[in-house]
């Protein structure tokens, strides 16, 4: 797929209900504010956590779904917040690294790949720490990753 100039840069953040999570959005959305593009919502929904219950595997798969759809909504809520700021939004079913590398190779328009680092002594967080351990090859875009920890008016600096 060709990059698509007319919508310019598209910053990747990966949704999830942690503080950290609205720290990458706060970033993603002052860059995008400021530099111009696109913030990228991805929501994953894991399937191993339908395996175990085959009986209801369709209503839990159905309330995962709209669990995602309200934390979009939420994120997006809150870019609209900042300003005049582009969003897209996705939700894809699998594996969080896995589905996140499928989608920056589908959609050659993402440019960072955006992250929050957590903020407890349980280290990194786990996307960080998937991203970081793999080789320098496994993503073509660079990777921001964003102190947990920082207020908004310091994201505002940064950007």
């Amino acid at each position: 797929m060709e990059k698509n100039s007319e919508y310019g840069r598209k910053f990747l953040v990966i949704i999830d209900e942690t503080d950290e999570c609205d720290r990458a959005v706060t970033f993603a959305a002052y860059r995008v504010k400021r530099t111009g593009g696109t913030v990228k919502l991805l929501a994953i929904i894991e399937p191993d956590q339908f395996q175990h219950w085959l009986g209801v595997e369709n209503i839990m798969r159905q309330e995962a779904m709209e669990q995602a759809e309200q934390l979009l909504k939420i994120r997006s809520e809150r870019i609209k917040s900042i300003g005049n700021i582009k969003v897209e939004t996705v939700v894809r079913e699998g594996q969080k690294a896995e589905e996140v590398e499928k989608l920056i190779h589908e959609d050659k328009d993402i440019g960072i790949l955006v992250l929050a680092s957590g903020t407890s002594s349980k280290g990194p967080g786990p996307l960080v720490s998937a991203f970081a351990t793999r080789s320098a090859n496994a993503l073509p875009i660079p990777v921001t990753i964003v102190p947990g920890g920082l207020s908004d008016e310091q994201i505002i600096a940064l950007c």
